[in-house]
């Protein structure tokens, strides 16, 4: 699973309205209808097991995670976290590959594997980014979205956090198709997909910490916070960064004015990837 796939695991408010002087008034139409799309959008039927799941995650996110990526931010040189990235980027390339290859994105596919081989062999394995090439991370359940397969129902998992149904088969599937996966339990290595899922998230944790901290603190509801951003950042990927950015109807930051440029690029680079993109939090539903 890519570490995409991860940030979205440790991610996830709801617009306050306002219902002073509505006594007695009915809803419009145009109110029913609005919000019959905006439940359509999210298709999350299985809402209070998933807010189970989600303070789980977060409870183990406060005792485990949280604190080690602290660690590992202040006490780990700047170069040796870059390294670590570049090492972890270079595993991903050969899924990458895959998943483009099926998706019929041939100059996706051949970045790939040029910056894998350039990084690999003249990048200390990957510890340096020689080649310089803009590779996306392709995983599986861009795949099947690309092959037609529905999204299906929101869902919180264990441990692994936000993913639609369609995403957690394709997490699966590609647990047993990727190459490095592969080549590691060919050569017996044990424990690397544990090694390696761990390095992802403290890597991912240690980058989102001031990020995930202002939406937790800013957002009236945190788990919609996070599942509105997961789900605009999945839409964001299907479309290769080319998707027009829309507001997010139930994201509330209440950020003081002098503050919101900074906060809005908190937001942006977290959960959008370098593709130009940028998430927009909208105030008030439209």
């Amino acid at each position: 699973m890519s570490s995409n796939r991860f940030k979205t695991s440790l991610l996830t408010g709801a617009v306050a309205l306002s219902l002073v002087g509505l006594t007695g008034t009915a809803a419009t139409a145009q109110d029913t209808e609005s919000s019959t799309m905006m439940y359509q959008d999210v298709y999350d039927p299985i809402e209070p097991l998933n807010r189970y799941f989600f303070d789980v995650n977060n409870a183990l996110d406060a005792l485990f995670l949280k604190p080690v990526a602290h660690i590992y931010r202040d006490a780990v040189p700047d170069g040796v976290k870059d390294s670590v990235s570049n090492f972890l980027t270079n595993l991903s390339q050969p899924i990458y590959f895959i998943n483009n290859v099926a998706q019929g994105d041939l100059d996706g596919a051949g970045n790939n594997m040029g910056a894998f081989f350039t990084n690999t062999f003249l990048g200390v394995g990957g510890l340096f980014d020689v080649a310089q090439l803009e590779t996306e991370d392709e995983d599986l359940g861009q795949t099947f979205a690309v092959w037609g397969v529905p999204e299906g129902p929101y869902l919180v998992l264990p441990v692994f956090g936000p993913n639609t149904t369609r995403e957690a088969v394709g997490s699966v599937g590609e647990y047993f198709i990727d190459p490095a996966n592969m080549v590691a339990e060919h050569h017996d290595i044990d424990n690397f997909r544990i090694y390696r899922t761990g390095a992802h998230a403290i890597d991912f944790r240690y980058q989102s910490l001031d990020s995930v901290d202002d939406i937790e603190r800013n957002s009236i509801d945190f788990y919609a916070a996070i599942r509105s951003l997961y789900r605009q950042n999945r839409k964001n990927l299907l479309m290769d960064g080319n998707e027009e950015a829309t507001p997010l109807p139930d994201i509330s930051f209440d950020f003081e004015e002098d503050d919101a440029p900074g906060a809005a690029r908190k937001v942006s680079n977290l959960f959008i990837d370098d593709t130009g993109t940028d998430a927009q939090a909208s105030t008030g539903l439209n």
